[in-house]
């Protein structure tokens, strides 16, 4: 017997549809398989999909999975800001904190009410930074993603850093230089196999505006996603790099930030990024953004 599952197409860091990243939203994926979730994603095509679950136990309200085109990973922010928007949008939720659940364990979502809309705020996983991509990695990076070593900003080690999915920290002096990129999608997919990390997120501090400290772009063609308009699960982890390496000033306890991308493919949108810190390192990092309803349907299975 077929099931009406609530389907809609949320836009993230935007309140202008068709800009910012979008995702799919399930909001009652209760009896989808793993086969089906990865056919709806598929055809949906966006970067990610969500498929919320009811909770099964008292330590969590949500189950949220994160489907790729071709794959399932852990946790998305932009996916999870588009399930949070969708799931209070549709139960006209008032400001509540969730617990979600996902593939980095359970993690709090802030829903904020304001006016008639909502503004959500994800806490990411745990902090890590993993390898630096040094020597004959390094020479093939910099050459699938067209820099060169006078491109690099400067006391900015090329390193991966997580706060659930990891991402390749790239820092670029120039602006210009990052909207001209032109990668080669196949020979970073290679590169992944090796460095074991699927993105790679360059940025710069080269921004024009007061409002707007980071400019990026993020590159992930190994799980299906040859560019990502904008990823929380690239600018959360890049906040607590910028704290370690020491490249930033902040007041001791905390360092906030707001990040542009996807100007190049034309899907720009603003992400809000804060690091908590202790003894001068990162601790804790949370993202938050708004978002915007582009359509809803029902998917009969």
């Amino acid at each position: 017997m077929s099931k009406k599952y609530r389907l809609y197409q949320i836009d993230s860091f935007t309140k202008e549809k068709f800009t910012g990243n979008p995702a799919g939203v399930v909001t009652n994926a209760d009896g989808l398989s793993e086969s089906e979730m990865q056919k709806i994603a598929r055809e949906l095509n966006n970067s990610e999909t969500a498929f919320i679950f009811s909770s099964d136990s008292t330590d969590h309200d949500v189950y949220i999975r994160y489907f790729t085109p071709v794959n399932e990973v852990p946790i998305c922010g932009h996916a999870t800001i588009a399930a949070h928007y969708a799931r209070a949008v549709e139960n006209n939720l008032n400001t509540t904190r969730i617990k979600q659940k996902s593939g980095v364990g359970i993690l709090p979502v802030d829903i904020i009410k304001t006016k008639d809309d909502y503004k959500i705020v994800m806490t990411q996983g745990k902090i890590e930074f993993g390898n630096y991509i040094e020597g004959v990695n390094k020479e093939a990076l910099l050459l699938a993603i067209g820099i060169s070593e006078e491109d690099l900003l400067e006391n900015c080690p090329i390193q991966i850093a997580s706060t659930g999915h990891s991402k390749v920290m790239i820092g670029i002096r120039s602006s210009t230089k990052l909207n001209h990129l032109g990668p080669d999608y196949n020979a970073l997919s290679k590169l992944s196999e090796i460095i074991g990390s699927n993105g790679y997120y360059v940025f710069t501090l080269d921004s024009p505006s007061k409002n707007i400290f980071v400019k990026g772009r993020m590159f992930a063609p190994a799980i299906g996603i040859n560019e990502d308009p904008v990823t929380g699960n690239a600018n959360g982890p890049l906040g607590a790099y910028l704290v370690h390496h020491k490249l930033v000033k902040h007041k001791g306890a905390f360092f906030k930030f707001k990040a542009k991308q996807g100007e190049a493919i034309g899907r720009s949108g603003i992400i809000e990024v804060e690091v908590s810190i202790e003894n001068k390192e990162p601790v804790e990092v949370k993202i938050s953004g708004e978002a915007v309803n582009v359509f809803q349907s029902e998917l009969m299975i």
